[in-house]
């Protein structure tokens, strides 16, 4: 199994591993929570609230070997796996869940000012590029310096743009209100750009609606059908004019691992591996692929989306047709079927949109709605517990408690590169004593 990610897991628990030895490889030692890694980015919780070790999860689970290793390269002929620690792996069945990683659409090159977010170190590097800038803005005497580093923009008007806007808009009005002197924390500007006609376009016209009238009333500034010809240090430049920002976050699209590249099957324009009903690639029913980066018309007529759930369905339905192999059933395999439960997009304190097998709600009962479901997905006891705290408290007191900022001298370089390190201090010899 490759990937320790939502299909990886749900995988690892469903398969008879009596019958089976499991080996789980992963580049993390960690599964991450990803639908509140936006929480972590802007200060509302911390690391260790959305993580869980993998070899903690399944500690009790006699028969899956988990491994610290990254596959570099899979060889589905000779049924094999490279891997860049420990070598060549061999294989009866191998499934893949390595999932997606940011879609700059042919522009790479704005990753360096304008950094997804995927991971814990994405998480990490945007929380402290943002609350640096706050820092650099309440020392700066240059006004449009100061509102170049207080304002933020967010690139894509789904799901994590939508929640991210949000999140830094309460982040800077409501938790960082009291917190400086000389700005005004509350004027901070963040815009979301959307490249079509609407935000949230997985939402029914009417609930995107309603989102983009709780994103304003929060104060988010919206701009639809924007296009970007070029983002830099200096901020954002459109069709129609230019945005100076400090921060921009891209949020706009994914396209599968680059370990998917080279698998000897058809690929859609974001990379993503076309697969057969069953989940397995054409020619190689051994080989299963899970998850972001599969493209699949289901069973029922309809694109399996690249969400949790699909993801967590697709592991269940493999480590099923395997198990069903391995007790010596070899005539047939069901095809994939998803069941859709509903989308949820939260915007922020008390504000979400809910699609639930087709009732629609808005305000608080979606926000609701949304929280139970993520304290029930989330991984580990401590996890839930830490996060309940954690939302309490930032909701009686608009306080959020993970505003530390570490890694300053590099911050501080990347920001003044001519300057000599904060941590020489130049002194003037003096008169022995």
């Amino acid at each position: 199994m490759l990937g320790g990610g939502f299909g990886g897991l749900a995988f690892c628990h469903a398969i008879d591993t009596i019958r089976a030895e499991v080996i789980l490889i992963d580049r993390q030692n960690h599964h991450l929570f990803q639908p509140l890694l936006y929480q972590v980015a802007t200060a509302g919780l911390s690391v260790p609230d959305i993580a869980h070790p993998i070899r903690s999860i399944f500690r009790r689970k006699k028969g899956v070997d988990v491994r610290l290793d990254e596959a570099l390269q899979v060889d589905v002929e000779n049924k094999n796996i490279r891997l860049r620690d420990t070598g060549t792996l061999s294989y009866d069945y191998l499934v893949i869940g390595v999932g997606a990683r940011t879609n700059y659409f042919g522009n790479d090159q704005w990753e360096a000012f304008a950094p997804g977010l995927k991971t814990l170190d994405d998480a990490a590097l945007l929380r402290q590029r943002i609350l640096f800038s706050f820092e650099r803005a309440e020392l700066t005497d240059d006004p449009e310096e100061r509102a170049r580093l207080m304002t933020v923009v967010v690139v894509g008007g789904g799901p994590t743009g939508v929640e991210l806007a949000g999140a830094f808009t309460e982040l800077s009005r409501f938790v960082l209100r009291r917190d400086f002197r000389r700005i005004d924390p509350a004027q901070t500007r963040i815009v979301l750009l959307e490249a079509t006609d609407r935000i949230l376009r997985q939402f029914s016209p009417g609930l995107a609606a309603k989102a983009r009238k709780q994103l304003e009333k929060l104060g988010v500034e919206i701009q639809l059908n924007a296009k970007i010809r070029s983002i830099d240090e200096t901020g954002v430049t459109l069709e129609d004019g230019s945005i100076p920002a400090a921060n921009v976050v891209w949020g706009a699209g994914v396209r599968a691992s680059r370990l998917c590249a080279p698998l000897p099957v058809e690929h859609d324009r974001a990379g993503r591996v076309k697969v057969a009903p069953d989940l397995s690639l054409p020619d190689h029913p051994e080989v299963f692929a899970i998850g972001d980066i599969v493209n699949l018309v289901d069973a029922n007529g309809k694109p399996v989306p690249g969400v949790s759930p699909a993801a967590m369905q697709m592991g269940r339905h493999a480590a099923a047709i395997i198990n069903r192999e391995l007790r010596g059933k070899l005539n047939g395999r069901k095809p994939f079927r998803y069941v859709d439960k509903g989308s949820m997009a939260t915007i922020g304190r008390s504000k979400a949109v809910a699609d639930i097998r087709g009732l629609e709600f808005a305000g608080f009962p979606a926000w609701m709605a949304w929280l139970v479901v993520h304290l029930i997905f989330l991984v580990g006891f401590r996890n839930r517990v830490s996060v309940m705290i954690s939302w309490m408290y930032n909701y009686f007191t608009y306080r959020g408690g993970a505003r530390i900022i570490t890694g300053l001298d590099r911050m501080f370089r990347l920001t003044n590169p001519k300057a000599r390190p904060r941590s020489v201090v130049e002194t003037k010899p003096g008169p022995l004593p």
